[in-house]
């Protein structure tokens, strides 16, 4: 497995190397990664980086290999599972400084409850991602595949695949509570 530096979460990588950490993974199957995972991302100077803590996300949440909640926000004690096909992510990318404001912010927690869903929004698959075959989160309303690999016996290294970015976006999650199977 590749090796894991706990400072990388706050000091970042360049994108190649997050690319060939990333490469240097162990294949994951899909029921490996049921259960609820803590999330963080890895800075690589992408458009996203510095968006999802700034906004309260905390993890994803796999339920089973059809029950996934992609993203998990906490804001003022209550996690919430929110739909991702309601979130604005073309406006955060067109404008960044914007999206990065005191106000943006304040407005995404007043809506929250809003942007909330009990609903599954992604499934898991085995997807091959240049001739390996590991874990795939594929998310029902965006053009979003986010791909997985084990970096370390607790962690995992996801890459994000947005068809409106140019480069994946890098982040890791660490379990947060075991499979209930």
């Amino acid at each position: 497995m590749a090796p894991w530096r706990d400072d990388w979460s706050r000091s970042g990588l360049t994108p190649a190397s997050a690319e060939a950490l990333f490469h240097q993974g162990v294949s994951v199957s899909p029921s490996e990664l049921i259960g609820e995972w803590r999330g963080s991302e890895l800075p690589t100077g992408h458009p996203l980086d510095g968006l999802l803590p700034l906004y309260g996300w905390i993890g994803k949440r796999f339920r089973g290999l059809d029950e996934v909640d992609p993203l998990i926000f906490k804001h003022n004690g209550v996690e919430r599972a929110l739909d991702p096909g309601k979130l604005p992510l073309g406006l955060a990318l067109a404008l960044p400084h914007m999206a990065r404001t005191e106000a943006a912010v304040a407005a995404f927690r007043l809506m929250q409850p809003l942007l909330a869903t009990s609903a599954p929004k992604a499934r898991l698959r085995e997807v091959a991602l240049e001739g390996v075959v590991s874990a795939a989160m594929i998310y029902d309303d965006l053009p979003i595949i986010d791909y997985f690999r084990r970096i370390s016996p607790t962690r995992l290294i996801g890459s994000m695949d947005f068809r409106q970015t140019r480069s994946p976006f890098f982040f890791t999650l660490v379990r947060r509570s075991p499979s209930a199977a």
